[in-house]
């Protein structure tokens, strides 16, 4: 259990990381409803407990529905959520969707099932955000996150592509946003043992032990013991992209790339054959504004 001093303090940091990405992205304007997608877990409770203390002193106003997709797993809890989100006082709507079912019926026994259930989720919450006329989807995505989703598609994808902190939904009527963007997954989860938050866990994707994400993840979790920092360095260089140091033509103008052209639009020429010391990567909380 955090102690009480301890619990502000990371409260204070993760609201701040928060309302930085916010800024950085544009992601709350005047006006806005957002609808929040609760799944139980540990994310998405943070999120929308730092998203409620933001909307209190936010210079625009938005509303915030909390959402809720009962996908009729076995076992599941269904009243824990409703008396939960009840005793915030937030507005809220529960779903009840067997997505559960189709899942099952459709993807054979020891096949990884996110693929089918997160289309089948993101169709039920797309549509619940039209008929609440929400504009924006927050999702309870976090730096991890994208850093994983980076290397999930660079190693099995074959594109260098990760989850951005905001998108246009696939349909075109929305804005999906991830506020917690620039926070850890420590952080959140150090964040969501202090406050206690109902965590109800998923038996679809979070009882497989051969998913591909969860290997990155086991990657990744021993390339930052080794190498304190890592997760941070590469969520860094999301945000610093060389296109002229890369391969794609249609990023780059590299068939008409000619002599005693624009030198600074190189983005550092060939320096990238010189033996230079490479900088040190800061800590991650030493490139987040901490609100006063």
């Amino acid at each position: 259990m955090e102690s009480s001093k301890t619990l502000q303090r990371l409260k204070k940091r993760l609201e701040s990381e928060a309302g930085k990405a916010i800024a950085d992205y544009n992601m709350i304007e005047d006006g806005d409803t957002l609808l929040v997608c609760i799944s139980g877990g540990k994310d998405s409770h943070a999120m929308l407990s730092i998203l409620m203390a933001l909307q209190q002193r936010a210079p625009v106003n938005f509303r915030l529905i909390a959402m809720n997709l009962d996908q009729k797993q076995p076992g599941f809890p269904a009243d824990v959520l409703p008396n939960y989100l009840s005793t915030l006082g937030v507005e809220y709507r529960i779903v009840e969707q067997d997505t559960y079912s189709i899942v099952k019926e459709k993807i054979p026994e020891g096949k990884t099932t996110c693929s089918l259930c997160s289309r089948l989720r993101r169709g039920v919450i797309y549509r619940t955000a039209k008929e609440l006329g929400a504009n924006k989807i927050a999702l309870g995505h976090h730096r991890d996150d994208i850093v994983h989703t980076l290397f999930l598609n660079l190693l099995f994808g074959g594109k260098l592509k990760a989850m951005p902190p905001k998108l246009v939904t696939d349909d075109g009527a929305h804005i999906v946003i991830r506020p917690l963007a620039y926070s850890s997954e420590a952080d959140i989860a150090r964040f969501a043992r202090g406050m206690e938050f109902p965590i109800i866990p998923c038996n679809l994707c979070g009882s497989q032990s051969n998913l591909q994400r969860q290997k990155v993840r086991e990657m990744m979790a021993e390339w930052d013991k080794r190498y304190p920092g890592r997760t941070e360095s590469v969520f860094t260089a999301l945000q610093n992209i060389v296109p002229s140091h890369l391969a794609d033509t249609s990023m780059y103008d590299f068939k008409g790339l000619k002599t005693g052209g624009d030198l600074a639009a190189m983005a550092g020429g060939d320096t990238v054959f010189d033996e230079e010391e490479l900088p040190a990567v800061p800590a991650f909380s030493d490139l987040i504004i901490v609100s006063a």
